[in-house]
């Protein structure tokens, strides 16, 4: 797959391949009518083929005169949206890697429908792009292909489309950012090595992002009780990772808190058979929220100040380690019993979410996490939990996950939850002896550590954060879902 894509100033003259998009009425569009005539009809024979259905995300190459075509299905016009734009994008680019073609011409007049406008669906033809070229092999022993493309420059034949593929392009990047660090294995992507990342992200950001680090001494005196005893068994020490945007002129905060559990054996309660495989994803809350930090930085530039807190631990086992019974008391005076020692990772939120709103002081906090089994059960793979006490804050979030393909669904937050979690020893438990409302149970948890009259959201992506098998745009793998649902809500916050 190419390892780099760009997005050409204007029209290209004579690209190694022309992309032509086509509904499953199977006509060619105007656009596309001009390019048949020097190739005596041979794509409009090519949609004549029984094999050629027009479904969304079908591809056929089609070899005439000196250029190669790519042809991709749009199904039906009525039914065209983001989400199968970013599959048609996925298509195309997979289709033009196999031929190997450098260059691209993408045929977008005449493109819009009335449920799509032009540069909405440029934009998400470009995020397919971007996400389907994702291709982790950092960790592979590398192999030269000669006469294997590794770049792709696209051009368009509509020059107002230019910011539109430009910005989905852009976008898709900071989502594989987060995708990247996300499947980095444990062994690498230390709290340290994950602190040093969002280091390297601020210095790259010319001055647009700040960041620090908490770790050691600074923890105990920021009481961050949390961080401490869940990382306290691990030669990989804890810390507190903060990035901030902040524009001048801003009126607002936003905090984006991201569960960041670099590793989670499940420390003594200790996870059985095969339930450790696949931990190092336990951190993608934490890399969603540094690929919005990316995004933020690079692309969107929102007027509102944004901080960034990355509770950042890994859950292991030692003599260090802490225990089911330990009491613990967070700087916001809240104690908690400690039932279960794998349900750490809210033990590490509560942390940032008890000190953003001493310090930071939000107008809105919106958090994300692997955080529970529960979720999957719930809603599978197809959207996120969310839980927020603000509709306004809600209906942000909604719009945008509609907009994204990130999508999210509304689970219940009463009081009646927040009783389930109250301690015989302790003013809560961390995890109630019951697995009734497993995935309220982490949500009704973290809403003891953030102040009652800010709006707040947390969305569990413990079912959509990562894949076991391919799914257009994405492979197998971290998807980085959340980095472009948190870019919407901030671009538009103001």
């Amino acid at each position: 797959m190419y390892q780099s894509i760009e997005i050409a100033p204007r029209a290209m003259s004579k690209p190694a391949a022309f992309v032509c998009l086509f509904f499953d009425d199977k006509v060619l569009r105007e656009s596309d009518r001009a390019l048949d005539k020097p190739v005596k009809g041979a794509l409009a024979a090519a949609l004549k083929r029984a094999e050629v259905s027009g479904s969304a995300g079908e591809s056929h190459v089609v070899d005439a005169g000196r250029a190669r075509y790519v042809l991709v299905g749009l199904g039906e016009a009525r039914k065209l949206d983001a989400r199968t734009m970013r599959q048609v994008g996925a298509a195309a680019v997979r289709a033009l890697d196999r031929i190997g073609a450098a260059t691209a011409a993408l045929q977008l007049v005449g493109l819009s429908t009335e449920a799509m406008p032009a540069e909405r669906a440029a934009q998400a033809l470009a995020e397919g792009i971007g996400l389907a070229a994702f291709d982790f092999a950092d960790f592979k022993a590398t192999t030269k292909k000669e006469g294997k493309v590794k770049a792709l420059k696209l051009g368009s034949n509509d020059s107002t489309l230019t910011t539109a593929l430009r910005k989905g392009l852009a976008l898709a990047d900071s989502t594989n950012f987060a995708r990247r660090l996300g499947a980095t294995p444990p062994n690498v992507a230390t709290t340290t090595y994950v602190a040093a990342q969002a280091q390297k992200l601020a210095r790259g950001s010319k001055g647009r992002l700040k960041c620090r680090v908490l770790k050691g001494p600074a923890l105990v005196r920021e009481k961050l009780v949390g961080l401490i005893n869940v990382g306290k068994a691990s030669e990989n020490p804890p810390c507190l990772i903060e990035l901030t945007w902040s524009p001048r002129g801003a009126r607002k905060t936003v905090l984006l808190v991201g569960k960041t559990i670099c590793y989670d054996t499940g420390g003594l309660s200790l996870k059985i058979n095969n339930g450790m495989k696949g931990m190092k994803y336990d951190k993608n809350g934490g890399m969603a929220v540094l690929g919005a930090m990316h995004a933020i930085a690079h692309t969107i530039r929102p007027s509102c100040r944004v901080v960034a807190l990355l509770p950042a631990a890994e859950n292991s086992i030692s003599d260090e380690a802490y225990r089911p019974d330990d009491i613990i008391t967070y700087l916001n005076g809240v104690s908690v019993e400690v039932t279960n020692t794998d349900a750490e990772g809210r033990l590490v939120l509560a942390d940032a979410l008890a000190w953003g709103c001493r310090k930071v002081k939000p107008d809105a906090i919106i958090d994300l996490a692997t955080l529970t089994g529960g979720v999957v059960v719930a809603l599978g793979s197809a959207c996120a939990g969310l839980f927020c006490n603000n509709d306004k804050l809600r209906g942000r979030i909604e719009c945008a996950a509609e907009g994204t393909g990130d999508r999210v669904w509304r689970l219940p937050l009463w009081e009646d939850y927040r009783e389930m979690m109250k301690s015989k020893h302790a003013d809560i438990w961390n995890s109630a002896p019951v697995r009734n409302a497993h995935p309220i149970q982490g949500a009704a948890f973290l809403s003891y550590f953030v102040d009652e009259k800010t709006p707040w959201a947390h969305i569990d992506i413990a079912g959509t954060s990562n894949i076991d098998s391919d799914q257009s745009p994405f492979v197998a793998g971290p998807t980085g879902f959340g980095v472009r649902l948190l870019a919407s809500v901030l671009e538009n916050w103001e």
